[in-house]
Parts: C-alpha cells; structure tokens; sequence
C-alpha cells in the first residue's frame, strides 16, 4: 500500500469514527468508548500499545499487524475523544520530516 494509500485508509477510518458518534451505543464500540470518556478510551490505547510490545517481543508478523491496526484505532478514538483531528497529527508528523528524531527531541526539551 503506497503512503497515499494508507493515509486514505487513516482518514476513513477516523471519518468513521467521528460518524459514530451519533450511533446508539448499544449499537456502536466505538459509541461506547467515546461514552466512557477519556479515562476510558485512555485505558483501551494503553492496553492495546501493551498488546502491541508483547506481540512485537514474541508473536508472529501478523500479530504483530493485528495488535498495530488495534492501537491505531483506539489512538484515532482518543483523538476524536479530544477533537485532536487527524489532519493536526498528521501537519505534526510532516514538520517533523528531514529533522533528526535527536534533534527534534532536543529542541521539545527546551521549548
């Protein structure tokens, strides 16, 4: 899947998510999770990143896929939780490009 590709699929999905908001949330998980506030769907991202570190340490490359597309989704929850859109992340991401990560780093510890 090329970078435009999966950007597509990021912006759909948190298209979908922000849809979903209206859903009933007995019909709807992600209904449900932005229901349960930020401590809810704060939990959920930290446990699916723990899924993600013990899959990394020792499952297979589709776990590994499978635990990453989790995270993902409920980071992209969070964010529609906080009115954080995608686009902000992704402006962040961008600016961030051709700038050592050591660099960057560095300068958020002076700012």
């Amino acid at each position: 899947m090329s970078e435009t590709g999966a950007g597509d699929v990021l912006a759909r999905l948190a298209e979908t998510i922000a849809a979903r908001r209206s859903e009933q949330a007995d019909r709807s998980y992600t209904r449900q999770l932005l229901d349960g506030g930020a401590e809810r769907c704060a939990q959920k991202l930290g446990e699916e990143a723990v899924e993600l570190v013990i899959a990394a340490l020792g499952e297979d490359d589709a776990a590994v896929r499978s635990e990453a597309a989790d995270l993902i989704y409920h980071l992209l929850v969070l964010l529609e939780l906080r009115g954080v859109p995608l686009e902000a992340v992704m402006a962040e991401l961008a600016g961030r490009m051709g700038v050592s990560g050591l660099e960057e780093k560095a300068a958020r510890g002076r700012a």
